[in-house]
């Protein structure tokens, strides 16, 4: 998953209006003591990312693109603007 991060990141810094969607989406996602699991990385569950994958591409073990994670965000972005 360290192509999808840096990737993502490249992606996502050049979107300034992401990076608040990002921060909240990040801490969502990140389990309750992430520490404590190995290996140690804040971020999604495996078996969440599995089950999204799965979902969205039909195989657990699809590669995520960073261009579909930032139309995530920007989906998620679009939503929370909705809830208001």
């Amino acid at each position: 998953m360290g192509a999808l991060a840096s990737g993502a990141l490249a992606e996502v810094a050049t979107t300034p209006r992401l990076w608040p969607t990002a921060l909240v989406e990040w801490r969502a996602l990140t389990p309750a003591a992430w520490w404590r699991r190995w290996p140690p990385v804040p971020g999604p569950a495996r078996q969440y990312m599995s089950f999204r994958l799965e979902t969205m591409y039909g195989s657990a073990h699809a590669k995520l693109s960073p261009s579909d994670l930032v139309g995530y965000l920007e989906w998620c972005r679009w939503m929370r603007s909705r809830a208001r």
